[in-house]
């Protein structure tokens, strides 16, 4: 299995833990640091669901949220529950 593989395997069970909330999220997390920390290439293999996964693991880890910046006249953005990927 290829490095590329190992970490889509690694975002795939991630994701499902997310779902269920596993304590096993930050050995998780650490490992596909750890291995894309090794081969960055594989970075720009993964899809944006992917690294949006991988973001929602590392925001439920870390009990934080990532909020959109309002632009000065920009009108009125989106609430933070409303977000999407492109958003961001």
């Amino acid at each position: 299995m290829t490095p590329a593989e190992q970490i889509k395997e690694n975002i795939a069970t991630l994701q499902q833990q997310l779902l269920s909330s596993n304590p096993q999220m930050p050995t998780l997390l650490r490992t596909i640091h750890t291995a894309l920390r090794k081969d960055p290439a594989c970075v720009t293999l993964l899809s944006e669901e992917e690294v949006g996964v991988i973001v929602r693991g590392l925001m439920s880890q870390t009990q934080t949220t990532i909020a959109a910046s309002l632009v000065k006249g920009a009108g009125r953005g989106k609430s933070g529950k409303n977000l999407t990927l492109e958003d961001l």
